[in-house]
């Protein structure tokens, strides 16, 4: 069990996750929610409703959502006013973000959001069981705590963050475990991205299997 299944308590204000609500999936530590245009992957440009959930026990030290980390620092919102907020947009598409989310059962949360007819998409590292059901998978594995190997089956989308030139390595390793019809976009950890950039263009041409993955959404300047 992950070591968010801590006794619930409370200390000083901070909710204290307990197994049982980790198990339970009713509620979730919400970081943030918005409407916006996806900026990453396959799927950069079309609109979608983002759920962050709060909680990590990968800490990537590149990381640009490190307030996502702590699941204690976060207000538990259940799950029927995440997907009332969502419906409230014209979105379609609802992407669970974290944090990690996988180390939540989302299949309470994907089961409401099913029931409205809209499509599930899940931005994860793989490193809890898989729970929910999804339209979508977008598997971004990390070294210092690699996927389930259930994930590399599951993935429709493959996503490696390059911060050094090691992580084209690590990237190659990764796409020989996924299955042939898995999309496989490479992104440049944005404080990088003006000394990768080049680099990364010149790789994707001698190996053209790879796409490139833009955050385009930093540069619009959207969330």
């Amino acid at each position: 069990m992950c070591y968010l299944c801590t006794e619930f308590i409370m200390q000083k204000n901070r909710i204290v996750l307990s197994e049982e609500i980790v198990m339970q999936g009713l509620n979730m530590p919400l970081v943030e929610e918005f409407y916006t245009l996806q900026g990453e992957g396959y799927h950069t440009g079309k609109p979608a409703y983002f759920i962050r959930i709060g909680g990590c026990d990968i800490g990537c030290h590149w990381c640009d959502t490190k307030i996502s980390w702590d699941p204690e620092m976060h207000s538990l919102v259940p799950i029927e006013r995440l997907v009332a907020n969502a419906l409230k947009t014209p979105a379609r598409a609802v992407v669970v973000t974290g944090g990690e989310p996988t180390n939540y059962n989302l299949g309470p949360l994907t089961s409401m959001l099913k029931e409205h007819g809209i499509k599930t998409f899940l931005e994860t590292a793989g490193t809890s069981p898989i729970t929910g059901t999804w339209d979508w998978i977008c598997l971004s594995p990390k070294p210092q705590q690699p996927p389930l190997e259930q994930y590399y089956d599951l993935a429709d989308e493959l996503k490696v963050i390059v911060f050094e030139d090691k992580d084209f390595h690590w990237a190659e390793e990764q796409s020989e475990y996924v299955q042939n019809s898995c999309k496989l976009y490479l992104q440049s950890e944005w404080s990088r991205y003006q000394g990768n950039v080049e680099v990364m263009v010149e790789y994707i041409k001698r190996n053209p299997k790879w796409n490139m993955s833009l955050q385009a959404h930093k540069f619009m300047h959207i969330p």
